[in-house]
């Protein structure tokens, strides 16, 4: 007999990890709302992000890269331009150059936002969701940003201080170095299944190099 209440089950969301770049890709799976690059940056670069936080100098660059086709390299003049006599800078910038290019094969992007900022304070503290397409975001030193698996919190309370989850083992942590590209509700058929997530608390002196790439066109 047939059940007369029978309905049609909702795809799953999932979150995947890897360690590879190529785990990346699965962010275009139409049930994945969140692909971790679970990568160890080179002691280079943690070493430059270190020195340039310990100089408590503001950092708040945004620039838009175009890319008109696959073969194209950013033109990043000027990023951080402030810090380019630190030990690992030019490694630094090539890194972020790779992280554009690949950002931009993947989504087919002909037009990035990219923003660097030096952080002393969560700039989104509430969980939420982005209203964008799909962000790539990476903290280069300090601690990562924080998301939530599908069903901690309801939805309809984002925002809401009282409906965040209040134990730190359902509250899941991005690694330092690691890429995260999340998916926001303006993705083509992920409207209402954008990953919640919001930026770290950070106590008194404590700062995060951070960096973010959005997909403009």
């Amino acid at each position: 007999m047939k059940n007369a209440f029978a309905f049609t089950a909702q795809p799953l969301i999932d979150q995947v990890r890897g360690q590879t770049p190529e785990i990346m890709t699965r962010i275009l799976d139409e049930d994945v709302n969140l692909a971790i690059w679970q990568r160890q940056l080179p002691v280079h670069i943690v070493d430059f992000g270190a020195l340039l936080l310990s100089l408590d100098e503001p950092l708040a660059d945004a620039i838009v890269i175009d890319m008109p086709n696959e073969k194209a390299h950013p033109n990043l003049t000027g990023l951080a331009a402030r810090f380019n006599d630190l030990e690992g800078y030019a490694g630094f910038i090539a890194d972020v150059s790779w992280l554009v290019s690949a950002y931009a094969c993947l989504l087919g992007a002909k037009r990035i936002g990219l923003r660097l900022r030096a952080l002393d304070k969560a700039m989104c503290p509430r969980f939420h969701v982005d209203h964008v397409p799909v962000r790539l975001i990476t903290t280069y030193a300090g601690i990562g940003s924080q998301w939530l698996q599908e069903g901690v919190m309801e939805r309809r309370q984002l925002g809401q201080v009282q409906a965040e989850p209040a134990r730190a083992e359902l509250i899941q942590q991005i690694n330092a170095g690691e890429v995260a590209l999340l998916k926001g509700e303006k993705w083509q058929g992920n409207e209402g299944a954008g990953l919640i997530h919001r930026s770290p608390a950070l106590a008194p002196g404590e700062r995060r190099l951070i960096l973010t790439l959005d997909w403009l066109a």
